[in-house]
């Protein structure tokens, strides 16, 4: 199955390359017949329908964006209405406000609190089975690597929760966010439901 525009035309999404699990989030869209691009300059998010900016090092990936002059096309393509998600780092960035910033500067685009490796270092790192209305009735499996979590949801709506209902996924509107990877795994229902949110579903 591939993703078309309504003119004709492969659905083309951007993936931010700047540091992280980015090519594992382009073979997941490429698996789903999208147009799945690396992005590392200003010039590369041009007509794209889409864009995710994936985990990593949110420092790393804060400086790189302002080093290539990244954030400020990225928040007018927001403005426009462009639906973008940001998973483990990516939330960190889309976020509006981070507890424990450290020099992060987030996009803020997304109306969350998130705070940064809430969960310990790699070493803490964990799988969980979670619970995501949205995706169906079969639990999805959580791939948490130094994860951030969402402290609070001034606007949009809760994803889904750990067992402890420490919340790791949002929406709000145009915007997604997961605190973990679903690029690691198997299972492409969160990158479907972004390519339906895309497809304005």
């Amino acid at each position: 199955m591939s993703y078309w525009l309504a003119g004709g035309g492969k659905v083309r999404v951007g993936v931010l390359a700047a540091q992280g699990a980015f090519a594992e989030h382009i073979a997941a869209l490429k698996r789903l017949g999208v147009d799945a691009i690396p992005v590392r300059v200003p010039e590369e998010l041009d007509g794209i329908k889409g864009l995710i900016i994936p985990g990593g090092e949110s420092t790393t990936i804060s400086k790189l964006m302002l080093a290539y002059k990244l954030s400020d096309k990225i928040i007018k393509l927001a403005g426009k209405g462009i639906p973008i998600w940001g998973t483990c780092a990516g939330m960190i960035l889309i976020s509006n406000e981070i507890s424990d910033a450290n020099g992060v500067k987030p996009l803020g685009l997304m109306d969350i609190t998130v705070r940064r490796n809430a969960f310990g270092r790699q070493k803490e790192s964990f799988e969980a089975e979670l619970k995501i209305p949205v995706l169906g009735k079969k639990p999805f499996p959580g791939v948490f690597i130094r994860a951030p979590l969402i402290e609070k949801v001034k606007s949009g709506e809760v994803l889904a929760k750990l067992g402890d209902r420490t919340i790791v996924a949002a929406r709000q509107g145009q915007f997604l966010v997961t605190a973990f990877h679903p690029e690691l795994t198997d299972d492409m229902r969160f990158h479907q439901y972004f390519l339906d949110i895309i497809k304005g579903k």
